[in-house]
């Protein structure tokens, strides 16, 4: 049933009466300067309502103050538009963010949602024709003012943005994505699926709520030292092309200083590159910077290479037009951000917000009269692997604050084979002292190995497998093409993916737990997260906050991996300090 209410409170009289209490499932769908419409259902039967409103937004932090439901969203496009308006909701079901839960890989547009979860051929999805880009529509027959056609697709000129049209249809979408979230939840109640996947959805489904904040906040930065970083790496802003060519030559030159032969080597091209080292005696199979750490005392060709290296990153990824693109008037570095990476799940971020060299990270400095809290999880991939493979004696060696050294006594190898070998049966390196370490563990940790070996086992044979928390790993398809050394060699490598995903895939899940639980609990301290590296997190807090922030990050850590793996067998660690600017951080 659809109606149509008038403001905020007469929405709020009518979802009261239709039993919506906190963390009920909402629909809500929002166009500004059209309005709002949203849904909910009763298992009987669902409602629907569309507000006129100028201020959309304003009507949904009605419902949010008073009842705190759980609001069900197509994507993080709607979480962006309720952030824009000043709102910042505490719950949601993203659609888009539980389809790549269930179905894996990246894309997650609402055609392809509603398509897996009905069945529908993919390749069936119907395409925007001429007719619809004009309005006419209804090419599929059935009402058009309905967002599903007869054959059970979703019509694609509502998927294009004919939702937002009116009132009405805002109340339409906002009740096909409450029922793209109900098919969701019976999905993930299936025993395929297994582990707690509905909790994994929530947590998911947050993410992307703190992906959208992240990317409205930015990450602060003093621009000041970022443009006296970028000055001392490359030279002064050019004022024209022909002074950053004249600026690229003189760095060029610098390094072919030390060539046998003089200059006519393209420093950008690894081939030449490596010609031109082993003309100095350095023969390596690659240029890559740490590969040729080890030669920099060789010639001082390979030191004047490696600082080439780092000034040349500066000037073609964070350099003068970086900083102009993507660091507001405001001193804020602003990117995408994406809670999962279509693989095994970690988060993404755009603008260079993820790979911003060491050298840069002076430049990331807290507002005045603020500190970051920075916190890194301390060997997590280990710690993860005790808790979603049950050995327990492993989970027994998670009660040290270093992992490794527990493991290298019961081995009887130092700790640093013993940091090889549990890596390396995570990545699925065999050789070496990897190998060596590797047979001791099968013996003193053989629950742990066996979980590997299964991942190893499905990965090989092209089966796709679930991380801990329910998400689908896909291994792809095998080419037919493949000689036998082909194949078994494309086998190999889909076995180190799968175990290597088994336990990255539970790691981000687990590290996306606790940063938004840390999202959750923070406000209370006005600080908020404005970076999430990895398995790293940097929170903005005013300065005399700080201490308080420190202890909220341990203790938010405790209740998200309590959640995340019930029993408190296996101890998570966080590295913790209160900070001025990123590059005060140790390690």
């Amino acid at each position: 049933m659809t109606t149509r209410a008038t403001d905020g409170p007469a929405v709020l009289a009518e979802l009261g009466a239709a039993g919506v209490a906190r963390g009920s499932l909402v629909g809500v769908a929002v166009a500004p300067a059209v309005g709002v419409g949203l849904a909910t259902a009763d298992g009987r039967r669902t409602w629907a309502v569309g507000v006129a409103a100028d201020d959309p937004v304003g009507v949904v932090r009605t419902i949010e103050d008073a009842l705190r439901p759980r609001w069900v969203m197509w994507s993080g496009a709607t979480a962006g538009a309720l952030v824009a308006g000043g709102l910042r909701v505490a719950t949601c079901w993203d659609v888009a963010a539980v389809h790549r839960l269930l179905f894996g890989g990246w894309r997650a547009e609402p055609p392809l949602a509603w398509a897996a979860l009905h069945d529908l051929s993919f390749d069936t999805i119907p395409a925007l024709g001429q007719l619809d880009l004009l309005g006419g529509g209804g090419g599929a027959g059935g009402d058009t003012e309905h967002p599903v056609q007869p054959g059970g697709h979703l019509r694609p000129e509502w998927s294009a943005g004919a939702w937002a049209d009116t009132p009405e249809r805002l109340a339409a979408w906002a009740a096909t994505a409450l029922a793209a979230a109900e098919r969701q939840r019976d999905r993930l109640a299936v025993s395929e699926v297994g582990g707690d996947a509905g909790s994994t959805a929530r947590s998911e489904s947050a993410a992307e709520l703190l992906c959208t904040e992240l990317a409205f906040d930015g990450l602060p930065i003093d621009v000041a030292e970022a443009m006296r970083i970028i000055a001392a790496a490359v030279g002064p802003r050019p004022r024209r092309e022909a002074e950053a060519e004249a600026g690229r030559r003189a760095r060029d030159a610098a390094v072919l200083a030390h060539a046998p032969l003089g200059g006519g080597v393209d420093l950008r091209n690894p081939l030449q590159v490596r010609a031109l080292l082993r003309q100095v005696g350095v023969d390596v199979p690659d240029t890559r910077a740490w590969r040729l750490e080890p030669f920099r005392d060789a010639h001082p060709l390979v030191d004047a290479l490696l600082t080439w290296r780092k000034a040349e990153r500066i000037a073609t990824t964070y350099g003068w037009g970086w900083l102009d693109a993507h660091v507001g008037a405001d001193g804020r570095l602003r990117g995408g951000w994406s809670g999962s990476d279509g693989a095994a799940g970690r988060m993404t971020a755009e603008a260079g917000l993820h790979n911003l060299p060491a050298d840069m990270r002076p430049a990331v400095a807290a507002a005045p009269g603020h500190v970051f809290v920075r916190a890194d999880l301390g060997q997590i991939e280990p710690r993860v692997l005790a808790a979603v493979s049950g050995d327990r004696a492993l989970a027994r060696a998670t009660q040290a604050d270093d992992l490794y050294a527990p493991v290298a006594s019961r081995l009887g190898v130092e700790r640093a084979v013993a940091k090889v070998g549990v890596l390396a049966a995570m990545y699925g390196q065999t050789s070496g002292v990897a190998g060596q370490a590797l047979r001791g563990l099968d013996a003193a940790y053989p629950v742990a190995m066996a979980y590997l070996r299964a991942a190893d086992d499905s990965g090989r044979a092209g089966t796709d497998v679930r991380t801990h928390g329910g998400r689908l790993v896909r291994m792809g398809e095998t080419s037919d093409d493949l000689d036998h050394a082909q194949a078994r060699a494309v086998a190999a490598a889909r076995g180190r993916y799968a175990r290597n995903a088994m336990v990255q895939g539970a790691a981000a899940e687990l590290f996306k737990a606790w940063a938004v639980t840390v999202r959750a609990r923070a406000g209370a301290h006005a600080a908020v997260i404005v970076l999430c590296l990895h398995d790293e997190l940097l929170v903005h807090a005013p300065e005399h906050e700080g201490d308080a922030v420190a202890r909220l990050l341990h203790d938010c850590l405790a209740e998200a991996s309590g959640r995340w793996a019930p029993g408190g067998t296996v101890r998570f660690v966080a590295d913790v300090s209160v900070i001025r600017r990123w590059s005060d951080a140790k390690g």
